[in-house]
């Protein structure tokens, strides 16, 4: 298992720097001068030159990549803000914690709700509750964001008065967030719950547990789950880390001051520091999501695990 993990670990790195080097390249042709951002639109064009230089983008394009990618592993320096002149990674550590509190909560309430909808379905197909359960189950997955979110808060901020429109510093203010961003993942991981419980629950060894007299709700729990909660960890997993990455609309819309809002107005001043520094953290964070899925698999299934040792 040990050696897995090291094996995995070292893939991350080419995955990391053609992630890097992809956003150097956008960046790099993007319209636009961030000494002219930081100087403004009067500065002088001589006192433009000058922070250019100082700034090191008059350097060739190689040379800047290399500069940032040894400074990035040998000193663990992803560079300073051009707007704040604060290190970018204390930048990534204030807003980073916000967007991974509102992606767990989101997670958590796609798992909490998109499992048990998904068994349940499952097992009692085309009934009246699995054709409910799959009409709103493809009304998440269609539905855009950014309009789920002002629709929350034209119901329960301007009619009921309940909730508050913005923040994320109460567990009220949470709320709105969390259902806004999680409710495709619900939808998902319902779809996704119910076809492999569809599939597991036809198999042999589903037929012999229950002509062995054993209860329906053991043979689900006990036989059936385990071995279909496999596929429904990939999505978790890719979900979680979507989430993680996607939560701009979500942040912008509620006034939340994480990571994707962070990046957008980081996009917006051509502060690249910043930019590359977050699409750097939020690479590295979803590379880890996955590794942490390909871990569970073995807790799951015991043959994934032989395979692994």
């Amino acid at each position: 298992m040990l050696g897995y993990i090291l094996r995995r670990c070292a893939m991350l790195i080419p995955v990391i720097l053609g992630v890097v080097f992809i956003v150097f390249v956008m960046m790099y042709v993007t319209p636009g001068d961030p000494a002219r951002m930081v100087l403004g639109e009067q500065a002088p064009q001589e006192d433009v030159d000058n922070l250019r230089a100082e700034m090191g983008l008059d350097d060739p394009f190689l040379f800047q990549f290399g500069r940032y990618v040894y400074k990035a592993v040998v000193h663990g320096d992803i560079g300073r803000s051009y707007i704040t002149k604060r290190p970018v990674w204390d930048e990534l550590m204030t807003a980073f914690p916000i967007t991974l509190k509102l992606s767990a909560l989101a997670m958590g309430i796609a798992l909490l709700v998109g499992i048990p909808c998904g068994i349940v379905t499952a097992v009692k197909q085309y009934s009246i509750f699995d054709n409910i359960v799959t009409l709103f189950a493809l009304i998440g997955i269609s539905m855009p964001v950014f309009w789920l979110g002002l629709l929350l808060i034209l119901l329960f901020t301007v009619k009921l008065a309940w909730l508050p429109p913005s923040g994320f510093d109460s567990l009220a203010a949470m709320v709105m967030p969390a259902v806004t961003l999680g409710l495709q993942s619900v939808a998902i991981i319902t779809r996704m719950t119910r076809s492999s419980m569809l599939e597991v629950v036809r198999q042999d060894y589903i037929r012999t547990a229950r002509s062995k007299g054993q209860k329906e709700s053991v043979v689900i729990r006990k036989h059936a789950l385990p071995n279909a909660l496999v596929p429904v960890v990939t999505i978790a997993g890719i979900q979680f880390g979507i989430l993680l990455g996607g939560a701009v609309l979500t942040e912008i819309i509620f006034s939340i001051p994480g990571l994707g809002r962070l990046m957008v107005s980081s996009i917006e001043m051509r502060d690249y520091p910043m930019v590359q520094g977050g699409v750097l953290f939020i690479a590295l964070a979803f590379c880890l999501v996955n590794l942490g899925v390909d871990l569970l698999y073995a807790w799951l299934d015991p043959r994934i695990k032989s395979q692994y040792t």
